[in-house]
């Protein structure tokens, strides 16, 4: 099953640590909140901390985000919709602007990312969007320990 979600102004973290999982997540900090309920796509779980929207889009599917901890808001999503670790795909999405990342050849990310990173790695991934650049470090093995836990 595919989970689209957007996520509020106030849910930064969240919708960041949704993306980590490989989920579809729109998160908007530089629009007005209008703006963005108003471009809210039927088919996007809202997530959302504000009791006026919740009162406000109560049609549109929507999960009210209780906790103020970002790894509790993150429990609390996969909880309530029964979310497996089969169905994420970590490290799949820009952090960034959302978009799937692809791999590239080591070459490609020549000088762009530091000298170290690319004598040591031989994986990188690429944002078509924004061009940023991943690779897998520690980083990597901490947020792969916490999905872990998360689904224990």
């Amino acid at each position: 099953m595919s989970f689209y979600f957007a996520a509020e102004k106030t849910l930064g973290k969240l919708a960041k640590w949704l993306r980590l999982l490989g989920f579809d997540t729109s998160f908007e900090s530089e629009i007005s909140s209008d703006k963005f309920f108003e471009h809210l796509q039927p088919e996007r779980i809202l997530l959302t901390r504000t009791k006026w929207v919740r009162e406000n889009y109560s049609s549109h599917r929507h999960i009210f985000i209780e906790s103020n901890n970002p790894r509790d808001q993150l429990k609390q999503v996969i909880r309530e919709l029964g979310i497996c670790q089969n169905e994420t795909r970590p490290f799949s999405r820009c952090l960034s602007c959302n978009v799937e990342i692809t791999e590239v050849p080591k070459n490609a990310v020549y000088g762009k990312v530091p000298d170290y990173i690319w004598e040591t790695n031989d994986v990188f991934q690429t944002c078509p969007t924004c061009k940023r650049n991943y690779w897998p470090g520690s980083h990597t093995k901490r947020s792969m320990q916490q999905i872990e836990e998360l689904f224990k």
